[in-house]
């Protein structure tokens, strides 16, 4: 299992360092100097809206499908039928509600206007979700990665036209932004179908309530979970947009520095996608995770500690090559919001493994917490420090929440703690943040200075035997003989 891991986790990464870096500093990046911060803040904060309730499209469905169809592949054909019916029923309902509350808090027409578009966008990426989380339940984990990539590569097509090919007279707008982001999710979609379509018998759709019933029952706990952490991962620029007098310009703001961390964890995220299925499939054997789950921690933790350190270290320097406006308020905020890389890394292991496990209950207890104390913390904050607030109030709640995974994971699983591990792993993190202020004493370009750390704490992972060359030669070689 953990040769399965590590060569579609290569394949994964390369894929999506390949293009999602490049539609998130290329693309986002260029549409958000083209057009303001104001304009883009204005689309930030109803794209994030748009996700608070995105969970009414899918009620837990995907995950627990997930999960479900790595333990019971035989399960596929019967399920897909009824399940996209129910998915058909659950858009109405997604459209309904959110439309209503985007009144009720007072979005005018132009807003309303745009969250149309961004609830379409919505219910086209949750279907391609859904088709997806099929494809790595089978654990057909190279297909799965392609489409993993698709609508983004489309996406980048349709804008890079629109940016640099003169095709328009006019100045760029926002709204193109959403209208190209629907154009390709569409694209996507279609070629999704007919992918799942060649594995499976999917003649109709099905239309069969108490199916629908059953289904829902087993999935809420799973939507309870995702609904609760998109509210502590993704409220605070609405909440930035809403409170404040010049909330779409501080949204925006808010917006430069969270781009990086964003991008930063979609890294995490890919580990999160091929661990779920496969500690499914290992805990339903009773085979034991222990080794699974650290070596892909480490895997994980090594480049994430790396990349945090340079980033926190050269804040400036990348808010200064990246934007054109807020260079210096966005590099505060950005070198708060990348401390919280740490916690979301962490949750995407442990968070996943306890979700593999069905332990919903403790998950949706700790991430209510974690809604609770955001929304607290964002009140008092927000009015104060504006934007920073935003940023101290998310980095404190990632990092409780991915703790008390921890602790979860810990009491549940019974992993022992090994001492020498533990003192490597300190000694690992002292040294690397040490060489990574010291570097900014030297006289060379920032960008090698960046560069370089990220290479150091790999080097370092060695160094320190917390990734060893013999055991990753033997898993490549060997597989898990």
């Amino acid at each position: 299992m953990r040769r399965k891991f590590i060569t579609n986790l290569a394949l994964l990464v390369f894929l999506n360092l390949l293009i999602k870096p490049f539609w998130i500093f290329g693309i986002d990046r260029t549409v958000q100097n083209v057009v303001g911060a104001e304009e883009y803040g204005l689309y930030f904060s109803l794209f994030n809206f748009s996700l608070l309730l995105n969970i009414l499209l899918d009620l837990g469905i995907t995950n627990y499908n997930n999960r479900n169809i790595a333990q019971n592949n035989q399960l596929l054909s019967k399920s897909l039928s009824s399940i996209v019916a129910l998915k058909f029923l659950l858009a109405v309902i997604y459209f309904v509600v959110t439309l209503i509350i985007a009144l009720v808090i007072g979005y005018e027409s132009r807003q309303i206007h745009l969250l149309i578009f961004l609830i379409i966008n919505q219910f086209i990426s949750g279907f391609i979700l859904y088709f997806r989380s099929n494809l790595s339940g089978l654990q057909f984990f190279k297909t799965d990665s392609i489409l993993s990539v698709l609508d983004r590569s489309i996406m980048i097509l349709i804008c890079s036209i629109l940016l640099w090919s003169g095709i328009t007279k006019v100045p760029f707008k926002i709204e193109w932004f959403v209208y190209a982001q629907s154009a390709a999710y569409l694209i996507a979609l279609i070629i999704s179908i007919f992918v799942v379509y060649s594995k499976a018998e999917f003649l109709k759709l099905n239309f069969d309530f108490t199916y629908f019933i059953a289904i829902l029952k087993k999935s809420y706990p799973f939507a309870i979970l995702t609904l609760l952490m998109a509210l502590y991962f993704r409220i605070d620029s609405v909440m930035l947009e809403r409170m404040l007098p010049d909330g779409k310009e501080q949204a925006g703001i808010y917006a430069q520095a969270y781009r990086i961390l964003d991008a930063a964890a979609m890294f995490a995220f890919l580990f999160a996608g091929l661990l779920l299925p496969m500690f499914s499939r290992m805990l339903k054997n009773k085979e034991s995770i222990d080794q699974l789950t650290f070596f892909s921690m480490i895997l994980l933790i090594v480049p994430v500690l790396g990349i945090t350190s340079a980033s926190f270290f050269y804040r400036s320097e990348i808010m200064d090559l990246l934007y054109h406006q807020h260079v210096e308020s966005s590099s505060l905020i950005f070198g708060v919001l990348i401390l919280s890389y740490i916690g979301i890394a962490t949750t995407y292991i442990f968070g996943t493994l306890l979700t593999a496990n069905g332990s919903l209950k403790q998950l949706n207890l700790m991430a209510g917490f974690g809604v609770l104390l955001n929304v607290i913390l964002n009140f008092i904050l927000i009015p104060k420090y504006a934007a920073f607030g935003a940023a101290i109030a998310s980095l404190v709640t990632q990092s409780i929440t991915a703790i008390i995974q921890v602790v979860l994971s810990v009491r549940i699983f019974k992993f022992k703690f090994n001492i020498p591990r533990m003192v490597q792993t300190i000694l690992f993190m002292i040294v690397l943040f040490t060489l990574s202020i010291l570097s900014l004493n030297l006289n060379i370009n920032w960008g090698l200075k960046f560069l370089g750390i990220i290479a150091l704490s790999v080097l370092l992972a060695f160094v320190f035997g917390l990734i060893k060359l013999k055991f990753l030669y033997q898993i490549i070689r060997y597989g898990d003989e």
